[in-house]
């Protein structure tokens, strides 16, 4: 018989798993489509590799997506049985809520692990590959993908380019460029500009003709004016493989050894994902509970509360703890600790354990 319930528990709760999952990441890819777009067009990003970038969005937002689906998912399909009464037969039958901890549980494990290695192996590494796509991209950057009439960073460097117009032959009519050495800023006016065909490899030479250079420190009254019949302004690009990543992509062994606030958060997150998978397939067991015909969806706006709670308590902690204003041993870990109690103070509510009432005394004869 319980081997049946948990069968049955399992494809009733995975089925209703996978439909989630596939909802919500249908939703937030579309949304992250529109994003990587504006990023191609706007030259942060490689226009041939837009798919390529919207799966390893797609994985770093699964690593997100699971907890919340596995817990609506349970949400939903013990909500059904309570819904159809097959719940109350159940219990007749002498099943007890906690015969529903087994299988749920077991699923919630293998769950676990899953986002576990793509929280803390695959969405780190794709985070790194769309950084370096992105890095690609800046240093491919040329003077084709200037559109006129607005500002454009060029290259690595701290340069801004803006042309009023586009000549057929690809060149750039009067010409606007900001750069910046320092505390010194260098600005240029030129009728005409466009970028050099023999660029050596790791640089870009950008040339102007017919304009003026200022250069000078703000709020200093000494500048340096140059007229040029024909200027060249070289753009070194950085190495590829000298990449600073971000916390986000970088691999868990660099986090381990790290003193840095950041760094600490972005490990106590990324342990913390495969974490909220049990603390809410916990709760969602009690939660599930409503009375018979009463609607499948009757618990779910409380849940649905429930993790918002949840998600927005550990993204402040997250924050707090790279402001140092939590100490690194306290973390995000406290959020767990006090939805894990308060998930299991609703289990041993629901298993309705009291304690049996005093004997009356025997009267007197």
């Amino acid at each position: 018989m319980r081997g049946i319930l948990a069968r049955y528990l399992l494809r009733e709760t995975v089925q209703t798993w996978l439909v989630t999952t596939a909802v919500l990441l249908l939703i937030l890819v579309i949304y992250q489509f529109a994003e990587v777009l504006s990023d191609a067009a706007a030259a942060r990003m490689p226009r041939d590799a837009i798919f390529r970038v919207l799966g390893l969005s797609s994985v770093q937002l699964l690593a997100v997506l699971t907890p919340v689906a596995m817990f609506l998912s349970v949400l939903l399909a013990l909500g059904r049985l309570y819904r159809d009464s097959e719940m109350a037969a159940l219990m007749a039958c002498g099943i007890g809520p906690a015969a529903l901890y087994r299988p749920l549980l077991l699923l919630a494990g293998c769950v676990t692990l899953g986002v576990g290695w793509l929280s803390i192996v695959v969405a780190p590494a794709a985070n790194e590959e769309i950084a370096r796509l992105a890095e690609a991209a800046r240093q491919r950057a040329d003077l084709s993908m200037l559109q006129p009439g607005r500002f454009m960073s060029f290259g690595n460097s701290d340069m801004v380019v803006y042309a009023e117009r586009i000549a057929a032959d690809g060149s750039l009519e009067n010409v606007f460029v900001q750069r910046r050495h320092g505390a010194e800023v260098e600005l240029i006016l030129a009728r005409r500009a466009w970028q050099a065909a023999d660029d050596p490899p790791g640089t870009r030479i950008l040339r102007f003709a017919d304009g003026r250079r200022y250069r000078g420190e703000p709020g200093q009254a000494r500048f340096e004016i140059v007229r040029f019949r024909e200027h060249g302004i070289p753009i070194l690009l950085r190495d590829l493989r000298a990449l600073a990543l971000d916390p986000k992509s970088r691999p868990l062994i660099e986090l381990l050894g790290s003193a840095n606030p950041e760094d600490v958060a972005e490990l106590q997150w990324r342990l913390s994902l495969p974490l909220t998978v049990l603390v809410l397939t916990l709760m969602a067991v009690p939660l599930s509970r409503s009375p018979p015909r009463q609607g499948r969806y009757s618990g779910l706006i409380g849940g649905v509360l429930v993790f918002v709670l949840y998600a927005n308590l550990m993204t402040a902690a997250k924050v707090w703890l790279e402001r140092e204003q939590l100490p690194s041993w306290l973390g995000l870990w406290w959020v767990h600790a006090a939805f894990a109690a308060a998930a299991l103070y609703m289990v041993y509510r629901q298993q309705h354990f009291r304690l049996p009432p005093p004997r009356p005394e025997a009267a007197p004869a």
